[in-house]
């Protein structure tokens, strides 16, 4: 059975309103909520909790907006209570959502690490996703960055997001401040759940998810 979005249209149509901006978007631009049995505003990032949903700009501001002038009432038609921490709670779930995601890629074999591998594979052209730890010496990115120039490859993604420890904790490594995905569905995933952390945190794509 299809559920009714905020405008109580068909929740699984290839675009969605977000309730604040009134802007119409695919939803991996957007954020979709659900409220709970006691009336709580529930983020559903996922996309998979049953019941009507109310959609809001993949954007720390834009949802704060949307608890500061009532927007989560609105669009669920009746009383809907956003917990104080929401924007905070949204980017850890976020952050998580990613990583998982590329501990996963990283289990499918995927995932490359240091920066003499990721350096190699940016050569062979067969490693389209980059990251860097928040804390990487930017010397080694700048290094990076121009092998992916000599490459050819300037637009290649390349992802500033997570440290060193939150890297390494997803890898199964003590540290990590290179790695490099291969082209696969798991490393398409990643990205775009990357792509949704750094739009959510205001993060300029160059810095963060998208060459």
């Amino acid at each position: 059975m299809a559920r009714l979005d905020e405008d109580g249209g068909d929740d699984t149509g290839p675009e969605r309103t977000c309730v604040v901006t009134r802007v119409s978007g695919p939803p991996e631009t957007l954020i979709r909520f659900v409220r709970g049995p006691d009336n709580a505003v529930v983020p559903d990032i996922r996309r998979k909790l049953p019941g009507r949903g109310v959609w809001v700009a993949a954007s720390a501001r834009t949802v704060a907006e949307a608890m500061r002038k009532g927007a989560f009432t609105r669009g669920f038609k009746g009383p809907a209570i956003a917990p104080a921490g929401l924007v905070a709670d949204l980017d850890q779930l976020l952050e998580r959502d990613a990583l998982q995601s590329l501990s996963i890629a990283n289990k499918a074999g995927l995932v490359i690490t240091g920066f003499s591998k990721v350096e190699a594979g940016i050569g062979s052209g067969g490693y389209p996703v980059i990251l860097h730890a928040t804390d990487a010496a930017a010397d080694g990115r700048r290094k990076l960055g121009q092998s992916l120039a000599r490459a050819g490859r300037e637009s290649g993604s390349q992802v500033i997001l997570f440290d060193s420890a939150q890297l390494g904790l997803a890898l199964g490594r003590p540290h990590v401040i290179h790695a490099a995905l291969a082209q696969g569905a798991a490393a398409e995933a990643f990205l775009r759940r990357s792509r949704k952390l750094a739009s959510f945190r205001g993060v300029a794509s160059a810095e963060a998810a998208g060459g």
